[in-house]
């Protein structure tokens, strides 16, 4: 490639990082929408199952982000082993990956079979858990495949093949809304299960997407030369011990960064069923929009690295920041714009209850606050990561997001009894931290960096 020997311009890097982006942004917003279905969905079956999914989505994601960010070791290592000549290292590495993904899964399932158990002292409000419980009971059946789903989609990934990413994550949410309308509703001769038949929904969801993938990777012929299913290998602990080295960092991170909203919609659980679900509203809406920021950080991660293995020096890896920037800073323009614009419109499409969608409105005035902060945060611990600097930003965001954040938000929405619009102060205050506190190390490291040979 040219880039090897001569540096792409400024306007050239920015096209680079958007191509690259593109389809990453695409398969995000399909993982996104999932959340959206759900919650559209629990809406219009009323109040009270919206707040429940609220409780149970946040249970669930909380967990399933360390597993999430554990396999994303292997996109990395799969792109080394391709790019160094060495794929016949892929498959047995593959292997290895499936199970640990399914290790992570089984004790993912064995931790929310027990989680209901601590909604009553966790003090979410009471008419909120059976559904809560329910829901919990119902997607716990999808994790295992979910996590082997995962583990497939980072080979792909780290192939530079994110097309069946996109489709299979386009094709789900398309089995999910019958599915979830008909386990949720009582449709087509099905009994009505609320909040727990759109975790089971879910749940088919899942092991769908990962069959169908799995079917994918063994016939394609783009991977038949790789022979990742040609064998049966069993468990073994140095791989997987690599893998585990590896990617767990990327997990705690990953899981203090989505924790602060996790454990925000926990703590609003606790103030009542209105609150809850005028949350879930509102932050499902806020997460469909970080899936576009979340895309061009990961493409970030990959020029910035691109930089440093091409001797780019100083100048290239900040060139290379600064392209994902200035992206970021053009689609936070425009989400901000949207919620400012429409966001009782929004708030509308999820529920038919006036006064949950007028507090939900309300929040999205404040997501609109936090657009060019959260970018900045996520593009910053992006591109951190690809200069292979991981450890201080993971202390970083603990201190932003829970130090500030979190007791920020607590103070004001439970200590001070602003509710919903105190805590969402807190997120803001955080992200805003976080955002300062890497873009300071950012400039720090590559700050470090020798200035390209000439």
């Amino acid at each position: 490639m040219s880039t090897q020997s001569e540096p792409l311009r400024f306007g050239g890097e920015v096209r680079a990082t958007a191509v690259l982006a593109t389809p990453l942004v695409f398969g995000h917003l399909a993982t996104g929408m999932i959340g959206l279905v759900d919650s559209v969905i629990a809406g219009r079956h009323g109040t009270a199952t919206l707040a429940a999914v609220s409780v149970g989505t946040a249970m669930f994601w909380l967990p399933m982000m360390i597993p999430m960010g554990t396999l994303m070791a292997l996109p990395p290592s799969v792109s080394q082993l391709n790019g160094s000549g060495r794929r016949s290292e892929i498959a047995p590495l593959f292997r290895q990956s499936l199970w640990l993904a399914l290790g992570l899964g089984l004790l993912l399932f064995a931790f929310l079979s027990l989680a209901p158990m601590v909604l009553a002292p966790m003090g979410i409000a009471e008419g909120i858990r059976p559904g809560a419980r329910d829901f919990l009971h119902g997607i716990r059946w999808g994790v295992p495949a979910l996590t082997l789903y995962y583990a497939m989609r980072y080979l792909s990934d780290g192939l530079h093949w994110t097309l069946p990413t996109m489709l299979l994550g386009f094709g789900g949410l398309l089995l999910l809304v019958p599915l979830g309308y008909a386990f949720t509703f009582g449709r087509f001769g099905l009994p009505e299960m609320g909040a727990g038949g759109l975790g089971l929904a879910s749940s088919l969801m899942m092991w769908a997407q990962a069959i169908a993938f799995a079917v994918y990777l063994a016939r394609a012929k783009r991977f038949a030369s790789l022979g990742l299913f040609a064998r049966f290998d069993p468990p073994l602990l140095a791989p997987i011990r690599d893998l585990l080295r590896t990617g767990l960092p990327i997990g705690v991170t990953v899981a203090m960064e989505g924790g602060l909203f996790v454990v925000t919609a926990l703590l609003i659980g606790r103030l009542g069923q209105f609150e809850a679900a005028a949350h879930q509203v509102a932050i499902n809406v806020a997460s469909l929009c970080f899936m576009i920021p979340f895309g061009v950080a990961e493409a970030t991660t990959v020029r910035v690295g691109h930089a440093m293995g091409a001797g780019g020096g100083r100048e290239g890896v900040r060139r290379a920041m600064l392209a994902g920037l200035a992206l970021v800073l053009c689609t936070q323009a425009l989400s901000a714009l949207v919620l400012v614009a429409g966001h009782d419109v929004i708030a509308s499409v999820y529920t038919a209850d006036q006064a949950v969608a007028a507090l939900a409105g309300s929040l999205l005035l404040f997501a609109a606050v936090f657009q060019f902060p959260d970018g900045v945060q996520v593009l910053s611990a992006g591109a951190l990561r690809g200069l292979k600097d991981t450890r201080v930003p993971m202390l970083l965001a603990a201190f932003a997001y829970w130090g500030v954040g979190m007791a920020l938000g607590a103070t004001l929405g439970l200590g001070m009894g602003m509710g919903p619009r105190g805590m969402w102060i807190g997120l803001i205050a955080g992200l805003v931290v976080a955002a300062l506190l890497m873009g300071a190390r950012f400039l720090r490291t590559s700050g470090r960096l020798p200035r390209r040979a000439r």
